[in-house]
Order: C-alpha cells, then sequence, then structure tokens
C-alpha cells in the first residue's frame, strides 16, 4: 500500500458538510445550516475567526456602508452599535454570531487539498496535519480576500525604507513625519493617506487608473443605501447618472485633482467589473489642500524613492502598497476550473455563482461584500437542506457505524 492509499485508507467520514473558512462568509454558512439543523465542520487556518478582520486591518477601519447593509443572516447588530461599526465592534459581532449559532471552528487547520472522489461520492479534504476528511458537501469559504496582492516593481529589493502591504499597516503614528508613497487608490489607500495625514505624514498616493469617488453620505442619507432604493424604481445607468451629478455637486469635478472618472457609471462598473467606488470619508479635502500628492504610476523602485511612469523621481522614507488582496483557491481546490477562474472567482457572476457540481459551494465570493456573502449563505443552506432531508439523515447513520475508511 502505497502512502496516498494509506492516507485514503485513514480518511474520516464527518457528518454534514465542511467549510473551509471562518470569516464572516464561513461563519454565515455554518450559522444558517445550523438552522436547519444540517451539521457543520468549519475549518480556519488561523487562530482565531474573522482572522482578517482582527489581524490586517489599520487601527482606524470602519465598515464602509451602514450597518444594516452588512448584517449577516438571523442576527442583526446590537441597537447600541454606530451607523458604521469599528472593525473591533464588527469583530465582536462576529464571536457573538458564532456563540449564538453554536459555530465551533477548528483552529489552526490548514487544508492542503480538496477533490471530489468519484468513487466515495463525496469530497475528500486533506489538511497540512496529515489528516484526511470526507464529507457529502463542501463550502468554499476563503473569500476573495485570502492573500495580499504584492506588486513585484523593479528595484523594489534595493529600497532603503521601510515597504508593507495594508494587512501589516495599524497607525499612522509609525509614519509621523515621513514622506510615504501609498500604491493603490481604493477605499484602503485613500483611508490609508487620510491617515497618515492625521498623524504628520506627508502621503502621496499613487492613481495609475481612472477611479469612481463618491461621497459615504448624501443629505445625511447614505450613498450606498439612497443607490439600492433607486434601483427598485430605476435602471442601472439612470441611477449611475443621478449619482455622479449628485456626486459632482458634493464633491468638485475630481478629474481636476487627478482622479478620473471611468466612462462607466459606478454602479454598472461594480457588476460588470468588481471594481468598487471609493467612498470619500475625508481623503478629498486632503488632496485638495495638497496635504495628500496625487502622483502617476510607479515605472521603479529606487534605493532612496520612486522613478514614476512620467520620468520624474522622488524620495520617500517608506512605501505601503495598498494593492488589494486575492483568492486563494486554486492552489488548494483540485479540478475544479469549470467553477472557478485561475483567479480563484467563480465563472458565473453573482446571483448564481454560489452551486457548483457534486456538492460544491461558494459563499463570499459574489464581489458584493458581506450581503453578497449572506444571499449566498441563505441559498446554500436551503439547498443542501433539501439533499439532507432525501440522504443526510441516512448517510449520517452509516458514518455513525463506520467513521473512518
Amino acid at each position: 500500500m502505497d502512502n496516498k492509499q494509506a492516507q485514503d485508507h485513514r480518511a474520516e467520514w464527518v457528518p454534514g458538510v465542511v467549510i473551509v473558512g471562518a470569516g464572516p462568509s464561513g461563519l454565515a454558512a455554518a450559522a444558517c445550516l445550523a438552522a436547519r439543523d444540517v451539521p457543520a465542520t468549519v475549518l480556519e487556518m488561523s487562530d482565531s475567526l474573522a482572522s482578517t478582520w482582527r489581524h490586517r486591518t489599520y487601527d482606524r477601519l470602519t465598515l464602509h456602508l451602514p450597518k444594516r447593509f452588512c448584517e449577516l443572516p438571523l442576527l442583526p447588530f446590537p441597537e447600541g452599535y454606530p451607523a458604521y461599526p469599528s472593525k473591533d465592534q464588527f469583530v465582536a459581532y462576529m464571536e457573538s454570531y458564532a456563540a449564538a449559532a453554536g459555530v465551533v471552528p477548528r483552529f489552526g487547520v490548514r487544508v492542503e487539498e480538496a477533490a471530489f472522489d468519484p468513487g466515495a461520492g463525496a469530497w475528500t479534504v486533506r489538511l497540512a496535519s496529515g489528516e484526511a476528511l470526507l464529507a457529502r458537501w463542501l463550502v468554499v469559504a476563503t473569500g476573495e480576500n485570502a492573500e495580499p496582492r504584492v506588486p513585484d516593481f523593479p528595484g523594489m529589493q534595493q529600497f532603503a525604507g521601510r515597504v508593507m502591504h495594508t494587512c501589516e499597516y495599524k497607525s499612522g503614528e509609525a509614519f509621523a513625519g515621513e514622506k510615504v508613497l501609498v500604491v493603490g487608490c481604493g477605499n484602503s489607500g485613500m483611508e490609508v493617506s487620510l491617515d497618515l495625514c492625521r498623524h504628520v505624514a506627508k502621503p502621496s498616493l499613487v492613481v495609475r487608473n481612472t477611479v469612481h469617488v463618491l461621497p459615504r453620505e448624501m443629505l445625511g442619507l447614505s450613498t450606498f443605501g439612497i443607490a439600492m432604493a433607486l434601483l427598485k424604481c430605476f435602471p442601472v445607468r439612470l441611477v449611475d447618472r443621478i449619482l455622479l451629478a449628485a456626486a459632482r455637486l458634493t464633491l468638485g469635478d475630481t478629474g481636476q485633482l487627478g482622479l478620473r472618472r471611468p466612462k462607466t457609471g459606478p454602479i454598472e462598473l461594480k457588476n460588470l467589473t468588481g471594481r468598487t467606488p471609493v467612498l470619500d470619508v475625508g481623503t478629498l479635502d486632503h488632496i485638495k489642500t495638497g496635504k495628500i500628492k496625487v502622483v502617476g504610476a510607479v515605472k521603479e523602485v529606487t534605493r532612496r524613492g520612486v522613478r514614476f511612469a512620467d520620468g520624474k523621481e522622488e524620495q520617500f522614507d517608506a512605501i505601503i502598497l495598498a494593492t488589494g488582496y486575492r483568492s486563494n483557491v486554486p492552489s488548494w481546490l483540485k479540478d475544479e476550473e469549470d467553477m472557478f477562474t485561475r483567479d480563484g472567482i467563480p465563472r458565473i457572476p453573482f446571483p448564481n455563482g454560489w452551486k457548483g457540481r457534486n456538492g460544491l459551494y461558494t459563499v463570499g465570493f459574489s464581489q458584493r461584500g458581506l450581503l453578497g456573502a449572506s444571499s449566498d449563505a441563505l441559498n446554500v443552506a436551503k439547498d443542501i437542506h433539501c439533499q439532507w432531508k432525501d440522504t443526510g439523515r441516512s448517510t449520517n447513520n452509516v458514518l455513525e457505524n463506520n467513521s473512518s475508511v
């Protein structure tokens, strides 16, 4: 018997579902399944739930959208929470959410490989510890933001200053008085630049492409909430025109600040590409006053700074990469190219990308944030429950009599 056969022999059947990931998506899926009495084993490679929120976010982070759009199924935020909860409040909510649903993940468990076994009619999930699990259903909940996306600029290794991704950034206090280049003009890049400003650093913000910047609120109301309400009555392109007209009145012409808008409207662009518009929380005011400098694309990094695509050079003390995250699904989920792209994103767009073949599901890949994850979790739990009623209970009885194969 070779090593693979020996591992297969030691594979342990688990009842119900295996969920990979204990962030908001994985917890939502587990809670929705628990509400339907379908058992689930949640695997998490870090030492805590909501690990990205707990360990990979900056101190000043709050939810970008009002809390009513960020609640997970079955449990609202506490009444005393502000409209835009802080990261610590969101982590506390996640802990309460898991406790209320009775979800207890297995922490420190890294999935090396998951593949469907036609002979067993189940998913074999191999762990770094050597353990192997067999389950009829597999939910991929590691999300779109599993790993930092780090660009490899020419000359990066020779830079004498600090280089970090925003997953390591906590506060601008550590950069007081320094010239800092922030690469990336999404919500994170904008907010990190603002935070640096407030700690007397001197940030420059790299804006390589076009970007939609919208006020977080209009007339005291959430811009996102206004958009959702308008979409119930009007087509996307008309809503986009309304939002852009209101944004121009509120923010002025962002193109004059070096923030050129795409030709496609913000909601239509989000639907087509997943690119999220920036919701301004004060960064634009600092760009207008010159406290935050907007610069073009980086060509190469030098020992003391950066050479830009237009040929200009500038010295910097530090570089912060606000370049986002990526999925890690291709590194461990095998033979599922028909469901996932090479980038680890479902090929079928929202709202129908949550179900694959052979009992494979995804939660948290909709490019619709927590609202999309909630929708996915409800759909997944309902679909699995229908199968569980027909086959799961009888299968579970077999597993109790033969817990390993």
